[in-house]
């Protein structure tokens, strides 16, 4: 990679001057001054005027027409670059930020109902035929707009910032398509604008090209904002060097499905792509012009079957064999909006392709990890997460040789709060061990990774989720419940850590219906007789429906056993000494599934049934 004439880098600790760095003049006589940034401490520093930085609209024209109009869609963009990139031919990278919450987005967008009295694939005969039904409209909250500050912290340390308006939405032309491919095309023309291979506009409609940029890219946000980067990435785009996903959606199945069950994402419960849709458009574009579009997500996106289809195939960015930019990666343990699968996923195809990579898990719900957040390095040295991220962009788009690619791979912020660093994620050191689950009568059962009890029996539960929260169901696991099985492990002598994903296999029957809802959740347990509240550590559903796979609803004989395998949210969590590993089991999720009515009767085999769990260290850390 080339090293720009105007870098100015002053590397190695401890440095505290500022030197400044211009191109060396081609003979003896007097040239033009050319600015350049300053690096201290391998980052970046404030020594551009944001008060004086140009501020521009570009509408970036496309090669997609969403809205059928018969012409390319154009997305706004607004541009904040140093005022020397106009008055001295300074070329600067660019921080790009897309999003489809700028403007006009609809607060009160329609949700559809999640009370249902049957399952809808209860419905289906199995000859291709489904009962119909008109849905009940409730209202419901939708999400906020997340404003940003990466003007004020990046154009004065040499970058323009670009912050664009996502196709369908805002200022820009088309229809949102929620994910799709017309979406990344709509948002990497940004990219080739920037790279002078596509279209811009002023409003007047005169050309615009982007001759004040060195064409490198670095794409970051949070949620929506910092999956856009993922989907852009995976298209392979030059001039993308490097993204920062923030709380990111990699496939949007996994945003609103798990295992062929219609799952909402955490405290949006009845939410799909059509919702969101009506959302980012606004409501005079969602009942105007963009009416048929977001009907034809409805159509498409089937929460009958919950089958992985050809329409969420197009909404899959699982794919990194044409990653070209680096990837810091940037989530929440705890979030269950994007859940932890989004990160997980996207971080095995990125070390499945080894494109250059680093990750940050904070213990937070959806979000970063905030500014202030601190990691001490092996060498010593402390970073807050801010400083993380500028010194990632300075190597990525001024490649100043800050040494953050010699840096531990993995950081993980514990339990504790304090943040520490790994060789990589999972932890190398985690192996897979089963725990078979085991029970004598209808009291709860056990987890246990020796030989189980010669004599066990079948257990049952019903389906009472819609009424009963999950909280409810994992409160007193000591305690037997008709509406949910639980299996613990002894009392810990050590403390446990897992890192990666667990797995369920369940041998179950459903006694009277042809559907259910399944639910597992791992919790974290105090002693026998404690007060402590439990800590849900990972959660997962499925469709039984599914369980051959996630694209194919096979029936299921009302009565039979059959055995269910699925994974959990993916999860790096340590259990204390002195508590308990527990596992329940339940129907209806009341957080995140449809609810249809209560009654349906469910029966599991704890003999044929195990949890799967990754245990650093592997069986002998478990203790028992």
């Amino acid at each position: 990679m080339r090293r720009s004439p105007h870098l100015l880098a002053l590397i190695g600790l401890g440095l505290s001057g500022a030197l400044t760095l211009s191109a060396a003049p081609a003979a003896a006589r007097p040239t033009p001054t050319v600015p350049g940034i300053v690096v201290v401490d391998g980052m970046t520093q404030p020594v551009f005027s944001l008060a004086d930085a140009i501020e521009e609209r570009v509408y970036v024209e496309t090669t997609v027409d969403t809205d059928d109009d018969g012409r390319p869609d154009r997305v706004a963009i607004d541009i904040s670059r140093p005022r020397e990139t106009a008055t001295e031919g300074f070329k600067v990278p660019v921080i790009f930020e897309h999003s489809p919450y700028r403007k006009d987005v609809w607060y009160d967008v329609p949700y559809p109902s999640v009370l249902v009295d049957e399952l809808p694939q209860n419905g289906i005969d199995h000859r291709g035929n489904r009962r119909t039904s008109d849905p009940a409209v409730q209202r419901a909250a939708a999400k906020a707009n997340l404003p940003g500050t990466l003007d004020d912290y990046y154009v004065p340390r040499g970058y323009a910032v670009v912050v664009g308006q996502s196709i369908g939405t805002g200022d820009s032309d088309g229809c949102p398509t929620s994910g799709d491919q017309a979406e990344t095309l709509g948002t990497k023309a940004v990219i080739d604008w920037l790279n002078g291979r596509a279209q811009g506009y002023d409003a007047a409609g005169t050309p615009v090209t982007a001759d004040w940029t060195t064409g490198a890219v670095g794409m970051t946000g949070v949620s929506y904002n910092g999956t856009l980067p993922n989907q852009v990435a995976a298209t392979g785009v030059p001039g993308l060097r490097t993204i920062v996903p923030v709380a990111a959606i990699s496939s949007w199945y996994d945003y609103y499905r798990a295992n062929g069950l219609v799952v909402a994402p955490g405290t949006y419960q009845g939410e799909d792509t059509d919702v969101l849709a009506g959302f980012t458009a606004g409501q005079t574009r969602a009942e105007g012009r963009c009416a048929a579009a977001i009907a034809e997500l409805t159509n498409r996106q089937d929460r009958i079957t919950g089958d992985y289809s050809a329409f969420w195939r197009d909404r899959d960015h699982l794919d990194a064999r044409k990653v070209r930019a680096s990837v810091l990666v940037v989530h929440g343990l705890n979030d269950w909006n994007v859940k932890t699968e989004h990160f997980a996923g996207w971080w095995d195809e990125l070390t499945r392709h080894r494109v250059p990579r680093r990750i940050w898990l904070h213990q937070g719900g959806h979000g970063g990890p905030g500014n202030t957040a601190s990691v001490t390095l092996p060498d010593g040295r402390t970073w807050t997460w801010k400083q993380t991220e500028n010194r990632w962009f300075d190597h990525w788009l001024w490649q100043v040789p800050n040494g953050i690619m010699d840096e531990p791979t993995a950081v993980v912020q514990r339990e504790d709060s304090t943040y520490t660093t790994y060789a990589n994620w999972p932890d190398p050191g985690s192996r897979e061990v089963a725990l078979r689950l085991a029970a004598t009568d209808a009291t709860p059962g056990v987890l246990t990774t020796g030989k189980p009890p010669r004599k066990q029996v079948e257990q049952r539960f019903v389906d009472e989720g819609r009424t009963i929260h999950p909280d409810t169901l994992i409160a007193a696991p000591d305690a037997t419940s008709p509406h949910r099985l639980a299996y613990l492990s002894p009392t810990l002598d050590q403390q446990v850590r897992i890192s990666g994903r667990p797995q369920v296999r369940l041998r179950l029957a459903i006694d009277n219906k042809p559907g259910a809802n399944l639910t597992a959740y791992l919790v974290d347990y105090g002693p026998p007789g404690s007060d402590a509240a439990p800590t849900v550590v990972t959660r997962g559903w499925m469709d039984p429906q599914n369980r051959h796979s996630a694209s194919r609803t096979d029936p299921l004989r009302q009565g039979k056993l059959y055995d269910l395998r699925w994974t959990l949210e993916p999860k790096d969590h340590v259990f204390p000494a002195g508590h308990r590993i527990g596992l329940v089991v339940f129907s209806t999720d009341q957080e995140y599934t449809l609810l249809p009515l209560g009654g349906t009767r469910l029966r599991v085999a704890p003999q044929h049934s195990e949890l799967r769990l990754p245990v650093v260290g592997g069986r002998t850390a478990l203790g028992f």
